[in-house]
């Protein structure tokens, strides 16, 4: 099952937001990861198959190695929906 990391500056409201849309999405999709949020500072070693924030935390994280997923708004569920579904 992959692992999908929901990442923000602080790891609280706007993360949070953003992983129950995930998780929303994966059930419509009838797919299945295990999805959670974290801080920028935690997301740099906490291994997951895919990174998404907003595109200026998620450059952060961009090291070539990880797969991430940058987001111009937070809530662009269909967005967010082309990244499940091209990814899981």
């Amino acid at each position: 099952m992959k692992k999908i990391l929901i990442v923000c500056g602080n790891g609280l409201g706007s993360s949070f937001i953003v992983e129950m849309n995930v998780k929303k999405i994966i059930k419509e999709l009838g797919k299945e990861a295990e999805v959670s949020h974290t801080d920028l500072s935690s997301a740099k070693s906490e291994p997951a198959d895919i990174y998404i924030g907003s595109n200026e935390i998620i450059a952060s994280l961009d090291d070539g190695k990880r797969t991430v997923f940058g987001l111009n708004n937070l809530l662009d569920n269909a967005k967010i929906r082309e990244i499940l579904s091209e990814n899981l």
